[in-house]
């Protein structure tokens, strides 16, 4: 164990022994250190300190899921309160689409010039999307008593193009960090807003502590338990089934001959990421967003507030009703995320053009038949997981009776899986050039659906 703690700390000194990994490093910190500075510059005619008393609003709502992927700048209203979920989103739909459009499923088809078509229209759609969230936005602050200095139109439209411009330029970031820094520069984005905010959780626990709160023992417990569950997360999100291949000897032309070989394709368990519950989080508190915009008072509140207001209490957190949607949904939609994302028809045909087969199943049809009940085989425990996850942190904190530590199942799926992906990306720098890499052993390299030999 210490050796493998020797070899990481070596692996990570040797990052900044590259020079283009060097620079690359530094201008990822630079791009995310703007992109925090503006997740704190407020904008036009609201008033922060009656914005800052209202802090619990979002708890509930879909205000409350946007606010978690911004890092906190959607409800201190900055002008970055947007961040990169307009792109998001957009990609998403996209991605949803190819599904049913053929147009969309065959630019995703053609290669580079295809995907820059797709990202051109995702970009306007991007705007469009920005646009008519900042408008809603802009009448939720006019909702709240003494939050907006000057409601009207004219603070309606100056919120639409600051916000707007905010989501533009934090889309460029992203668009930069990817190109020129490390990793997926979107993802990278919404893990540094998730990530900001575990400092303060944590010395908000500790003061608990210190307050009399919780015992020392609680705090050491929930320690390890938030550490068990971390690893089983970084366990599953890697887990695949491999469902072996083979490619025969081939003569490929002037007495060249191309050896056979034996690979895998891996079926990750949770193909679906975490996309199914953030569906299912978004379907299950509708009612308490609408009800947010009602302005309705409570249990006294008549009509369709009244109604809201009653519907929103029985989806509460916390209650049974809650829990037990809650998981469904996840499960419903990880298999039809899953669906959307994964073509077994397409795979079982790109792999019988490279002359590959599965062992004991004819190529073609009887292929495809073979990895989609591969898929729902798998997918059934990775739904169940995704659901377990989900639900976990509530049961946690209930038995600990602790509300102030940063600790969720969507962002954590999200941290583990964007720093796999990085530490994947910085691994890929080292041994290319013959530096020893984070790991020796390991199953890093084996996500996503590549193959291996």
């Amino acid at each position: 164990m210490a050796k493998e703690r020797t070899s990481a700390a070596f692996a990570a000194a040797n990052l900044f022994k590259i020079p283009e990994l060097k620079e690359k490093i530094l201008f990822t910190l630079l791009c995310l250190a703007i992109y925090r500075l503006g997740a704190h510059i407020p904008t036009a005619m609201v008033d922060v300190i009656a914005l800052r008393n209202l802090s619990g609003q979002f708890d509930g709502t879909l205000f409350g899921i946007y606010d978690l992927f911004t890092g906190g700048a959607l409800q201190r209203a900055t002008v970055f309160a947007l961040g990169i979920m307009p792109y998001i989103s957009a990609s998403i739909i996209f991605q949803v689409l190819s599904a049913t459009f053929p147009t969309i499923k065959k630019l995703q088809q053609e290669g580079e010039d295809g995907q820059r078509k797709l990202t051109q229209w995702t970009r306007y759609v991007t705007v469009f999307l920005s646009m008519s969230q900042a408008y809603g936005y802009s009448l939720f602050l006019e909702s709240q008593v003494g939050v907006v200095t000057q409601p009207g139109m004219g603070f309606r439209l100056l919120t639409v193009l600051l916000l707007t411009a905010g989501a533009i330029y934090v889309m460029w970031l992203g668009e930069q960090i990817t190109e020129r820094g490390i990793g997926n520069g979107m993802s990278l984005l919404i893990f540094f807003s998730i990530i900001q905010g575990f400092p303060g959780a944590v010395i908000n626990t500790f003061e608990l502590w210190r307050a009399g709160g919780i015992s020392l023992f609680m705090l050491v417990a929930l320690g390890a338990v938030l550490t068990a569950v971390t690893a089983a997360v970084v366990a599953l999100t890697m887990a695949a089934r491999r469902i072996p291949i083979q490619i025969p000897r081939k003569v490929v032309g002037r007495g060249r001959v191309r050896e056979g070989q034996k690979s895998f394709i891996p079926i990750r368990i949770n193909s679906a990421g975490v996309m199914p519950i953030i569906f299912a989080q978004a379907i299950i508190i509708i009612p308490g967003t609408l009800y947010t915009f009602t302005g309705g008072q409570g249990a006294a509140a008549g009509g369709m507030s009244g109604f809201l207001y009653d519907l929103s209490q029985i989806f509460a957190i916390g209650s049974p009703w809650y829990y037990s949607t809650y998981a469904l949904l996840i499960i419903v939609f990880t298999y039809v995320y899953t669906a959307i994302i994964f073509d077994p028809i397409e795979l079982a045909e790109n792999l019988r053009k490279q002359g590959g087969f599965v062992p004991g199943v004819k190529p073609g049809a009887s292929t495809a038949e073979y990895i989609d009940g591969v898929l729902t085989r798998v997918t059934l425990p990775g739904s169940v997981y995704l659901a377990v996850i989900a639900l976990l942190p509530f049961f946690i904190f209930d038995a600990f009776n602790i509300q102030t530590f940063f600790f969720g199942g969507t962002s954590l799926l999200i941290v583990v899986g964007v720093a796999l992906d990085t530490v994947q990306q910085m691994q890929q720098h080292l041994l290319l050039r013959q530096y020893e890499g984070f790991m020796k052993k390991g199953r890093v390299k084996y996500r996503g659906r590549q193959r291996y030999m």
